[in-house]
């Protein structure tokens, strides 16, 4: 999937395959965690079902109203307790495949809005 929005944020995701993520004009191979302005290179997530609120701390940590969850090729749900915690913080997320969620990202990074996304990509 190629994304051509060129505006905007510096952080637009420009393209997404399988095990790769391009944004700006950087390609990451590893899961991360995006705002508009900030790349947290050094998330290693376990596995989607085993996803505690202790994992997003760095996506925490940028103060997002929304939180986007990458889970892959496939949505895949984390446990509802993460979900129950996230929300207690007044925080909404929102879990998608992967390729949803870059595109979702763009729209509402570019609109502003403080949206944080943590994307497996591989």
């Amino acid at each position: 999937m190629k994304l051509d929005r060129e505006t905007g944020p510096a952080n637009l995701i420009r393209g997404y395959h399988r095990g790769e993520l391009l944004v700006g004009g950087e390609t990451l191979r590893q899961a991360v965690i995006l705002s508009a302005d900030t790349i947290v290179r050094a998330w290693s997530p376990p596995a989607v079902a085993e996803l505690g609120a202790d994992d997003l701390r760095a996506a925490f940590a940028l103060q997002p109203d929304v939180i986007l969850l990458g889970t892959g090729e496939r949505q895949v749900f984390p446990p509802a307790a993460l979900a129950h915690d996230i929300m207690s913080r007044g925080v909404g997320l929102e879990v998608m495949a992967t390729a949803a969620a870059c595109r979702t990202f763009n729209v509402l990074a570019s609109e502003n809005r403080r949206v944080v996304a943590a994307l497996y990509v591989d």
